[in-house]
């Protein structure tokens, strides 16, 4: 049979691979900045631009989107090709792909910083740019089918299969967790609210770890680690079960982030339940990599690429063994809200998408430049340093973790709480800060020696654009073809993409429909009311600043929660809350029950100083807040915004909301005055967020909410 001559675009790969290292080492620097700030506060560096808040946000989406996404990009890009034996399907969607993302990237490191975010963990970009990206994916999308449609390869390989599943589920997931209600061009509220917005949420945040920092990189798992090894994947039939039962299963797991919070018992317990169960197609894809290198365990020792993968595939068993351990409600109970979480989350992000990434450049670079690796030694450092770095930022934050739960649970002799400061307990674990930092800038050393040992390679080479290629067109399918019953299917894209979406779309499905359509899941309060205008424009600042990533708003039914935050939090009292804030980590004491705890000049100076009002504080101060003024002229838009939301706002309220809003302001600044002595203008900003912190966790009578669920049930 005569073979058709193409070539493979090796240009838009490399253009990824340098938007990979570059983003790389500015979200790895980024980090270790957020690192510092929080055991030497003065890394703030007293600007509203560079706080904790602001850049931890930066820190995950350049990590996640920026480094993470385009080494996704570069490595499909390269693979595919090769899979199928064709070129990509169009040259011009490649590159629009790869300079319409990374103009995505610098919208988020411009928009993030100036403080615009919806809050919600791992999606915080607001609706033009999540607009931007839904273009972007789709163009990546008909680039890969295409691509396939057109192959001279009759199966697709296993890799393929899961490119497909991650093309499909981050589309289907960035969709329905972005709508949100513009307000201004740069300003929205989440189209959910309280208990289903979280339900939403981490339903995305859930699995936006699963496919796409997860899914895709199986992909490359499985054509890169044989292509290294020079051996054939381990078990066909392995990979089989370990690529359905994950894409099935992983969708389901989104509630444990969610345990002993208000959203329903159910669906809590769905998510522990199929939590659990990922462990094993999970561990399915760990042994089908680690056992693909049987034999050739010679060449690891001396080969870093081999090294740094199995490292990687090693991090990623030991993230799902622990991920599904975190989603027992007794171990829940132990590290949510700790630095357990954040450990848990670096070693699958530095270990198994960071190591497969280095492994894949070191690979990938000598191939494309038609040369040999740069430095095998400078590479071998690269291992270990980095390694090191892993190992000192996660032991850390394990015993940080440990040590904040037992101290946030312990009770004296006499029946109280230990350590009824929260600060004692952040004070307790700053030398961990410290060891993390010091494991995130050995990490971050061994990018630099990678970007060194890259560059040379690329010069001691001959960098090929269009390398040549040959093969034979594909045949028409049999209608009865002979084989296995999946390769039937691995030569029918279409269908194969169908399958796929559904099995990834009843999880969801059935998690959320009931929630959104049985009212009983998410019971009214009648005494909640919405928030004032003046609470409104405070709330939207405590979102710019980035507060959720420190304080959550959540008290768990625990007794030490209980007893140091107040009456536990209940579904009805977040129906108004878009988005919801009940955050993912504790640096700071938990807000729910706040309101009314202080008085507005301890609010002032805290904001202004917190060290004069919380000795040892790590917390920033906020000067800004007392020369800013809120923006009047808003107010009435987000009112008619909320309305549209369900906030029961009256008809003509927006006409009258600035009034409203100023009555209490005025309230507010005679405190000031009368409590000690503070002048501050009534529309400053510092003004509206006190509303907001004062109304919090007051809505409801704990006596008398308590008698009117007695009252409901002597009903029924």
């Amino acid at each position: 049979m005569e073979l058709e001559k193409f070539s493979y675009d090796n240009k838009v790969v490399k253009y990824f691979i340098i938007a990979t290292v570059v983003f790389g080492v500015v979200g790895m620097l980024v980090g270790l900045t957020a690192a510092i700030q929080l055991f030497y506060p003065i890394f703030n560096f007293d600007t509203a631009y560079t706080t904790f808040g602001r850049i931890r946000p930066l820190h995950t989406n350049a990590v996640i989107f920026a480094f993470v996404g385009n080494a996704i990009f570069a490595g499909v890009y390269y693979s595919m090709q090769r899979l199928l034996k064709t070129r990509m399907y169009s040259d011009t969607l490649s590159w629009i792909n790869f300079w319409g993302w990374q103009l995505i990237i610098v919208a988020a490191a411009i928009s993030l910083p100036l403080g615009y975010t919806t809050s919600k963990e791992y999606a915080e970009l607001e609706w033009p740019i999540d607009i931007a990206i839904t273009i972007i994916w789709v163009v990546f999308g008909i680039n890969m089918i295409g691509t396939i449609l057109k192959r001279r390869e009759k199966h697709m390989y296993v890799a393929i299969w899961f490119y497909i599943a991650t093309f499909v589920t981050v589309a289907v997931l960035h969709v329905v967790n972005s709508f949100e209600m513009p307000v201004t061009f740069m300003k929205s509220y989440s189209w959910y609210a309280g208990v289903q917005d979280a339900l939403v949420q981490w339903w995305y945040g859930h699995n936006a770890v699963a496919f796409f920092l997860t899914t895709p990189f199986l992909g490359l798992m499985y054509y890169y680690l044989p292509k290294a090894a020079n051996r054939p994947v381990y078990s066909y039939k392995l990979s089989i079960i370990h690529f359905w039962s994950l894409i099935f299963i992983y969708i389901w797991a989104g509630p444990h982030h969610l345990l002993y919070t208000a959203l329903p018992d159910w669906a809590q317990s769905l998510g522990v339940v199929f939590s659990v169960m990922l462990i094993a197609p999970s561990w399915g894809g760990m042994l089908n990599g680690l056992l693909t290198l049987r034999g050739a365990w010679d060449k690891v020792r001396e080969d870093p690429v081999l090294k740094f993968m199995v490292v990687a595939v090693t991090a990623y068993g030991m993230a799902t063994f622990e991920g599904p351990m975190l989603s027992l409600k007794n171990v829940n109970a132990i590290a949510h809200f700790t630095d357990w979480i954040v450990a848990h989350v670096h070693v699958g992000g530095l270990g198994w998408n960071g190591f497969l990434t280095f492994g894949m450049l070191y690979w990938m670079v000598p191939r494309m430049w038609n040369t040999k690796l740069y430095s095998v030694k400078l590479a071998n450092m690269h291992f270990w340093i980095g390694t090191l770095g892993i190992i000192f930022y996660a032991l850390p934050l394990y015993v940080a973790g440990i040590t904040q739960s037992l101290m946030w649970k312990e009770f004296n002799a006499e029946g109280f709480l230990e350590y009824k400061n929260f600060l004692e307990t952040v004070v307790q674990i700053l030398p961990m800060y410290m060891l993390r930092a010091i494991g995130g800038a050995l990490y971050l050393t061994g990018a630099f020696i990678m970007t060194y040992n890259l560059i040379k390679t690329a010069k001691s080479g001959s960098f090929v654009a269009n390398e040549a290629a040959e093969a034979a067109p594909l045949e028409k399918q049999k209608k009865h073809a002979d084989g296995h019953w999946h390769s039937v299917l691995e030569r029918k894209p279409v269908l194969f993409t169908v399958l796929t979406t559904v099995a990834i779309v009843i999880g969801g499905v059935i998690e959320m429909v009931p929630t959104f359509l049985i009212k009983s899941n998410v019971p009214t309060i009648s005494s909640v009311k919405p928030y004032t205008p003046l609470e409104l424009h405070g709330r939207d600042l405590y979102v710019r600043e980035g507060c959720v990533s420190c304080h959550s708003q959540m008290i768990r039914p625990f007794r030490s929660e209980t007893e140091r935050y107040g009456e536990y939090s209940k579904a009805g009292e977040f129906v108004y809350d878009h988005p919801f804030l009940w955050g993912s980590k504790r640096t700071g004491p938990d807000l729910h029950r706040i309101g009314g705890k202080y008085p507005d000049s301890w609010h002032y100076y805290h904001m202004l100083d917190p060290a004069s009002v919380s000795a040892g504080s790590i917390m920033p101060p906020y000067p800004w807040l007392f020369e800013s003024v809120i923006d009047k002229t808003e107010t009435a838009g987000k009112i008619r915004a909320m309305r549209k939301l369900g906030v029961p706002y009256a008809e003509g309220y927006e006409e009258i909301a600035n009034d409203v809003l100023d009555e209490q302001a005025a309230l507010i600044v005679r405190n000031l005055k009368e409590q000690d002595g503070i002048e501050v203008y009534p529309e400053t900003e510092i003004v509206a967020l006190i509303a907001y912190l004062q109304r919090l966790g007051t809505d409801i009578n704990v006596k008398t909410e308590s008698q009117d669920s007695e009252l409901e049930a002597s009903k029924k």
